[in-house]
């Protein structure tokens, strides 16, 4: 895969980014790769705060509601080739 494909694949739930991690072209994509990553995490963590009663809930609907907009904003980016980062979240660097 290339760069743009790889970066496109990414966002697509941790299976899509385990993809494009391992078959795609780390290198080119690897800004993608970790905007995507952080995303997908930020889904995972507030999946777990979920279940917490009424607090939980409250903050599920909110972190839901952001992570999709930061989603969509980094497909968006990937898709025309930019490495725009995503609002709050795209100072994280998990990838080096």
């Amino acid at each position: 895969m290339d760069k743009k494909v790889t970066g496109i694949v990414s966002y697509f739930t941790i299976i899509g980014w385990l993809v494009a991690y391992f078959a795609g072209d780390k290198e080119g994509a690897k800004f993608h790769l970790n905007q995507s990553l952080v995303v997908n995490l930020g889904f995972i963590i507030s999946g777990i705060i979920s279940c917490i009663p009424l607090i939980g809930w409250i903050i599920y609907a909110v972190a839901g509601i952001f992570l999709v907009v930061c989603w969509i904003l980094g497909l968006i980016a990937a898709i025309n080739e930019e490495e725009k980062e995503i609002p709050l979240l795209g100072k994280i660097k998990i990838l080096k």
